[in-house]
Protein backbone atom coordinates (compact mmCIF):
# COMPACT_ATOMS: atom_id res chain seq x y z
CA UNK A 1 0.00 0.00 0.00
CA UNK A 2 1.35 3.39 -1.01
CA UNK A 3 1.51 5.88 1.84
CA UNK A 4 2.80 9.39 2.31
CA UNK A 5 2.52 10.58 5.89
CA UNK A 6 3.20 14.20 6.76
CA UNK A 7 4.06 15.43 10.25
CA UNK A 8 5.59 18.41 11.99
CA UNK A 9 2.85 20.95 11.52
CA UNK A 10 1.57 23.12 14.33
CA UNK A 11 1.08 26.63 15.60
CA UNK A 12 4.01 29.03 15.48
CA UNK A 13 4.46 32.77 15.78
CA UNK A 14 5.43 34.87 12.81
CA UNK A 15 9.18 34.79 12.32
CA UNK A 16 9.41 31.29 13.75
CA UNK A 17 10.43 27.99 12.18
CA UNK A 18 9.01 24.54 11.61
CA UNK A 19 10.27 21.38 9.98
CA UNK A 20 7.78 19.22 8.15
CA UNK A 21 8.50 15.57 7.42
CA UNK A 22 6.99 13.28 4.81
CA UNK A 23 7.60 9.56 5.27
CA UNK A 24 6.91 7.37 2.26
CA UNK A 25 6.23 3.66 1.95
CA UNK A 26 4.90 1.20 -0.61
CA UNK A 27 6.84 2.43 -3.64
CA UNK A 28 10.42 2.91 -4.85
CA UNK A 29 10.99 6.20 -3.06
CA UNK A 30 14.47 6.77 -4.53
CA UNK A 31 13.05 6.93 -8.06
CA UNK A 32 10.36 9.50 -7.34
CA UNK A 33 10.42 13.27 -7.33
CA UNK A 34 8.73 14.66 -4.23
CA UNK A 35 6.86 17.91 -3.93
CA UNK A 36 5.32 19.97 -1.16
CA UNK A 37 2.07 21.78 -1.83
CA UNK A 38 -0.21 23.80 0.39
CA UNK A 39 -3.81 24.90 0.47
CA UNK A 40 -5.07 27.77 2.56
CA UNK A 41 -8.70 28.00 3.59
CA UNK A 42 -10.78 29.21 0.66
CA UNK A 43 -7.87 29.19 -1.75
CA UNK A 44 -6.60 26.89 -4.44
CA UNK A 45 -3.78 24.50 -3.82
CA UNK A 46 -0.36 25.91 -4.69
CA UNK A 47 3.08 24.46 -5.10
CA UNK A 48 5.74 25.16 -2.49
CA UNK A 49 8.86 23.19 -3.43
CA UNK A 50 9.98 19.99 -5.08
CA UNK A 51 13.08 17.85 -5.15
CA UNK A 52 14.12 15.51 -7.92
CA UNK A 53 15.25 11.93 -7.60
CA UNK A 54 18.84 11.23 -8.62
CA UNK A 55 20.50 14.65 -8.77
CA UNK A 56 18.37 16.17 -6.00
CA UNK A 57 17.61 19.30 -8.00
CA UNK A 58 15.16 21.62 -6.28
CA UNK A 59 12.63 24.25 -7.28
CA UNK A 60 10.79 26.71 -5.02
CA UNK A 61 7.77 28.91 -5.36
CA UNK A 62 8.70 32.59 -5.39
CA UNK A 63 6.72 33.15 -2.20
CA UNK A 64 8.97 30.85 -0.16
CA UNK A 65 12.31 31.21 -1.92
CA UNK A 66 15.05 32.02 0.56
CA UNK A 67 12.92 30.99 3.55
CA UNK A 68 12.08 27.32 2.91
CA UNK A 69 14.44 24.45 2.13
CA UNK A 70 13.44 21.04 0.81
CA UNK A 71 15.69 18.02 1.34
CA UNK A 72 15.43 14.26 1.17
CA UNK A 73 16.96 11.30 2.98
CA UNK A 74 16.54 8.27 0.74
CA UNK A 75 17.84 5.94 3.46
CA UNK A 76 14.84 6.95 5.57
CA UNK A 77 12.33 7.34 2.72
CA UNK A 78 11.75 10.84 4.02
CA UNK A 79 11.51 14.33 2.59
CA UNK A 80 11.76 17.41 4.78
CA UNK A 81 10.58 20.95 4.40
CA UNK A 82 12.49 23.36 6.62
CA UNK A 83 10.46 26.53 6.99
CA UNK A 84 12.09 29.65 8.41
CA UNK A 85 10.90 33.24 8.89
CA UNK A 86 7.32 32.06 8.73
CA UNK A 87 4.59 34.56 7.88
CA UNK A 88 0.85 34.48 8.59
CA UNK A 89 0.28 33.98 4.86
CA UNK A 90 2.11 30.65 5.12
CA UNK A 91 -0.86 29.31 7.10
CA UNK A 92 -2.27 26.32 5.22
CA UNK A 93 -2.54 22.57 5.10
CA UNK A 94 0.73 21.26 3.71
CA UNK A 95 0.74 18.15 1.55
CA UNK A 96 3.58 16.09 0.18
CA UNK A 97 3.23 14.30 -3.14
CA UNK A 98 5.31 11.90 -5.17
CA UNK A 99 5.59 11.39 -8.90
CA UNK A 100 7.50 9.11 -11.23
CA UNK A 101 6.03 10.27 -14.52
CA UNK A 102 6.88 13.36 -16.49
CA UNK A 103 10.00 15.35 -17.21
CA UNK A 104 11.68 17.47 -14.56
CA UNK A 105 10.39 20.61 -16.27
CA UNK A 106 6.81 19.38 -15.88
CA UNK A 107 7.34 18.27 -12.28
CA UNK A 108 8.96 21.54 -11.35
CA UNK A 109 6.40 23.47 -13.37
CA UNK A 110 3.68 22.27 -11.02
CA UNK A 111 5.39 24.25 -8.28
CA UNK A 112 5.11 27.36 -10.43
CA UNK A 113 1.40 26.83 -11.03
CA UNK A 114 1.49 24.89 -14.27
CA UNK A 115 -0.87 22.00 -14.76
CA UNK A 116 0.68 18.68 -13.77
CA UNK A 117 -0.65 16.14 -11.30
CA UNK A 118 1.58 14.06 -9.05
CA UNK A 119 0.93 10.32 -8.65
CA UNK A 120 0.53 9.96 -4.89
CA UNK A 121 -0.57 12.37 -2.18
CA UNK A 122 -0.47 12.45 1.58
CA UNK A 123 -3.27 13.55 3.90
CA UNK A 124 -1.66 16.81 4.92
CA UNK A 125 -0.49 18.56 8.07
CA UNK A 126 -1.79 21.91 9.32
CA UNK A 127 0.58 24.84 9.70
CA UNK A 128 -0.75 27.94 11.44
CA UNK A 129 1.33 31.09 11.76
CA UNK A 130 0.05 33.71 14.17
CA UNK A 131 0.83 37.39 13.79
Amino acid sequence: EVQLVESGGGLVQAGGSLRLSCVASGFAFDDYAIGWFRQALGKEREGVACINSGDGATVYADSVKGRFTISRDNAKNTVYLHMNRLKPEDTAIYYCAATLKGSWSLIAGAIQGESFDYDYWGQGTQVTVSS
